[in-house]
């Protein structure tokens, strides 16, 4: 990744903007982990922000994205004239869901043609599993086209992806990339702060903002404007007696690999999966 003064004097790789960013950042995470509201938050500690919402991963994003933002508000026009409303020295900020880098390493092709070095940050975006796990679900719960089986089938595969997430978190320091928790940036405005400082912005609204409206809002509290009024870290509370995330809950807890890459992030989260009870086996009886 290269420094915004190397930018600044270097070819703009985003020339087909139309205009110079000062800074540009690229975030990834799984959905339900708080994406937007964390990309709101840096528009809002920008000057000006050209946002490009949900990416598609190895094309070119500036073609593929779904959704533009112009310092936190929607845009509706082309992406040129969103580029000239940020203005000359926004941020430009792009986001990818439900990937990543790891599966792009090899090719350094998760943003097409712009390289690595085409960015001044990689941010990951994560969340504590519980609370995840239940958001996701809840969500997936709310499309009645949905049966239970189709829903087991979308968080196996997502599983899979978070688990391999937390790889990329925890080597975050190692590879230059920035891992952002949303559990503790949804609470500590400390925390939020150090991490505005460590990509180079201005601190000038660090509350939580309002929610926003991606997705559908929150999976569980769909009134609720006011990001403050969320209770983020209470989601697996509400979830627990449903049948669907016990079995969630147990499947996970089956894979050791995964169970040591939570505990390892989230000590309390695997300690409360370990008092799981053990189901019993089927008699094979049964079914002669």
């Amino acid at each position: 990744m290269t420094s915004v003064a190397a930018l600044a004097t270097a070819e703009n790789v985003w020339s087909a903007l139309g205009i110079a960013p000062a800074s540009v950042l690229r975030m990834t995470g799984m959905r339900r982990s708080g994406n937007h509201a964390i990309a709101n938050w840096l528009q809002r500690n920008a000057d000006h922000a050209l946002f490009l919402n949900n990416c598609r991963p190895g094309h070119d994003p500036l073609r593929n994205h779904n959704g533009i933002e112009v310092s936190g508000q929607r845009y509706d026009g082309s992406l040129q004239d969103a580029a000239a409303a940020a203005g000359e020295g926004a941020l430009l900020l792009l986001s990818y869901e439900d990937t990543l880098h790891l599966r792009f390493d090899s090719k350094d092709n998760l943003s097409g043609p712009y390289k690595s070095t085409s960015f001044d940050g990689d941010l990951l975006i994560y969340r504590s599993f519980l609370n995840w796990s239940a958001s996701l679900l809840k969500k997936l719960q709310r499309n009645e086209s949905y049966r239970s089986a189709d829903r087991m089938a979308v968080m196996a595969r997502a599983l899979a992806t978070y688990g391999d997430l937390l790889v990329e978190v925890r080597e975050a320091q190692d590879s230059g990339r920035i891992a952002i928790c949303y559990d503790a940036w949804s609470r500590d405005e400390l925390y939020r702060a150090r991490v505005l400082a460590d990509l180079g912005l201005t601190l000038r609204d660090n509350s939580l903002g309002a929610v926003q409206p991606y997705g559908g809002g929150s999976s569980f509290q769909l009134d609720v404007a006011a990001a403050e009024d969320l209770h983020s870290q209470e989601r697996w509370h509400a979830m627990i007696g449903d049948p669907e995330y016990q079995m969630l809950l147990r499947l996970a807890a089956l894979d050791r690999a995964f169970m040591d890459r939570v505990e390892a992030l989230f000590p309390a989260d695997a300690a409360l999966m370990t008092r799981l009870p053990v189901l019993p086996e089927l008699d094979a009886e049964v079914f002669s």
